[in-house]
């Protein structure tokens, strides 16, 4: 009777127990579907203006910082610009690591966005303490001026690194985050355009107003700017914290791709079969639906789902696990296998961006500024065109461009189109770079201004607006298109990495920008210190050269590709 007694309490206590797990999972249920939705992109874009105007403000304008206020060179002061660029836009991998695995994308944008408040703090005390920076050479461009000593140097590049933190792992994470909040893919499409219009709208105000407050006004005052806007973005981004869907980490996913090489090859020797049942789908079978049977592209992975003796209990779950992966991991595998030639051929595309970014500063220097007799363009604020020329064509090409070509042919353009246009654009803008540099080169040597550092071509700088207008062009059709591929085709236990995956080939094409510099520096001598006596049209000629090449080869792996996650977004239209 006791036992008895005992057995119903016990059962009594698991129903209790059960229905009250019930109720957990349905209140956290109903919570998750309250969050999200587009209330979130309000405190979402008003944490991306906020941070990428501190941002932007400091890192638009350091190439002239460092020339006029630290005394480097200018050649150098680029690649050290160069090596930041890179840098920043290689953090968000590691940040996108910390998100997927550990902490989540709302800590991730919290802890970053601290980072960059601190770099902020400190580069304002380089800015106003006299201390902190070299005394200001007497006559410009003079090869007398004393550099900065190690501890200024020391001071410099702790607030550079810190905003760098900062500003590398908030970007993209804040993007995976926001994109959270949708479930439709179309949804979170909309919402890439417009985080990037933000983004760019942002980076166009702290261009034209950070900067001309650096120039024209104060250092200090600029720096300090940036750090309110940062700890203003940083606030909102609290605000709205009751609203957004938060998604757990589920553990590494990097783990699940390393098993799966590893079982691939431990059971290589193993027979492959046509036949599902022999493959591994998980313990409550819940993959079936998305990967019934292992795909034949690279068929050697598909050993890593086959069962064999030991791998599994009799439960279901996983006995051995570096023995045994389900197929939607092998796939996953699979997936980022296939995307990594058309990843790879973005790096180049990236390239010439990142010199031109960095060149046309250096040009700008060189010639006339001057609007009008009272107004002069800060040389750091003329990459503004570029951000301007892209925030306004994502709205139009959202708006307006879209939906009609969309109304003529009854399809959307693919994301790989939209790279694929992107291409174009960019090889167009390197020519023109090219001409106009050819036209300033000419009539630098006519007015005889070789060896002299800091001489001003009689040329107004709005020449080279149309450059810089087509590369916005450019980077309005391929960084969205490039972020929404990765998003839709990624794992979904990998959606950090997604967004950070435009970032890492951003940064990896400012790493190879300066080595490419370095080498140009070496082998000719098109890039001296004072670019009136190089020939930067020749540099900018070669990137023609090559980004056609780089075209080509996109052009190949684009017809090759075959979306995996976007099959009923794209159905019956062409792969490219």
């Amino acid at each position: 009777m006791p036992s008895m007694e005992l057995q119903q309490s016990a059962g009594a206590g698991s129903n209790m127990n059960g229905s009250v797990s019930g109720d957990n999972e349905a209140q956290m249920l109903s919570s998750r579907e309250k969050r999200g939705g587009w209330i979130t992109f309000v405190f979402v874009s008003a944490t991306l203006m906020g941070l990428m105007i501190a941002g932007w403000g400091w890192l638009t304008n350091l190439i002239v910082y460092l020339i006029e206020e630290f005394n480097v060179k200018s050649i150098d002061a680029t690649q050290i610009s160069n090596v930041v660029n890179g840098s920043i836009n290689m953090i968000p991998i590691i940040g996108a690591m910390l998100a997927d695995s550990f902490l989540g994308s709302f800590h991730v944008v919290s802890i970053s966005s601290g980072f960059s408040l601190l770099g902020m703090i400190v580069l304002t005390l380089t800015a106003t303490l006299g201390n902190l920076r070299p005394r200001q050479c007497e006559t410009a461009g003079s090869s007398f001026c004393r550099g900065p000593s190690k501890l200024q140097l020391a001071v410099l590049y702790t607030g550079i690194t810190l905003a760098s933190i900062g500003l590398g792992a908030v970007r993209f994470t804040l993007a995976t985050l926001g994109a959270n909040q949708f479930d439709k893919p179309k949804d979170q499409e909309i919402f890439f355009d417009w985080f990037f219009f933000t983004f760019y709208a942002a980076c166009v105000i702290s261009s034209l107003l950070i900067v001309y407050v650096q120039d024209s006004i104060s250092w200090g005052l600029g720096f300090g700017i940036c750090a309110a806007a940062n700890f203003l973005g940083l606030l909102i981004f609290f605000l709205g914290n009751r609203f957004y869907r938060q998604d757990k980490p589920q553990g590494s996913p990097y783990k699940s791709l390393a098993r799966v090489v590893v079982a691939a090859l431990r059971k290589r020797n193993v027979l492959l079969s046509s036949d599902c049942k022999d493959y591994y789908h998980g313990s409550d079978g819940s993959n079936k639906m998305a990967a019934a049977t292992p795909k034949r592209s690279f068929r050697f992975l598909n050993h890593a789902a086959m069962k064999t003796e030991g791998d599994i209990h009799s439960g279901g779950s996983v006995a051995k696990p570096w023995r045994i992966c389900t197929v939607q991991q092998v796939e996953d595998l699979k997936t980022l296998i296939r995307i990594f030639p058309i990843w790879a051929s973005t790096v180049f595309l990236a390239t010439p961006i990142a010199i031109q970014s960095s060149m046309t500063v250096l040009q700008a220097l060189a010639m006339d500024r001057h609007l009008g007799p009272n107004f002069k363009i800060p040389a750091g604020s003329i990459i503004v065109v570029v951000l301007f020329s892209s925030a306004i064509f994502i709205a139009l090409l959202d708006r307006f461009l879209f939906p009609t070509w969309q109304k003529l042919t009854g399809q959307s353009l693919t994301p790989l189109q939209r790279i694929g246009l992107g291409h174009v654009f960019n090889v167009l803008s390197m020519a023109i770079s090219a001409l106009v540099e050819s036209k300033r080169l000419k009539i630098a040597h006519d007015h005889h201004l070789q060896d002299q550092p800091g001489a001003i071509a009689p040329m107004l700088s709005l020449w080279l607006f149309p450059q810089l207008v087509v590369v916005g062009i450019g980077e309005a059709f391929h960084f969205p298109g490039n972020v929404s591929l990765y998003y839709q085709e990624f794992p979904v236990s990998m959606k950090s990495t997604a967004t950070a995956m435009i970032s890492i080939v951003i940064g990896i094409a400012f790493y190879v920008s300066t080595a490419l510099v370095d080498l140009i520096r070496n082998v000719t001598e098109w890039l001296p210190d004072d670019i009136n006596d190089g020939r930067l049209d020749n540099v900018y000629w070669t990137f023609v050269v090559l980004g056609l090449l780089n075209f080509g080869y996109f052009l190949v792996c684009a017809k090759h590709y075959e979306y995996q996650n976007l099959e009923q977004e794209v159905e019956g239209s062409s792969q490219l």
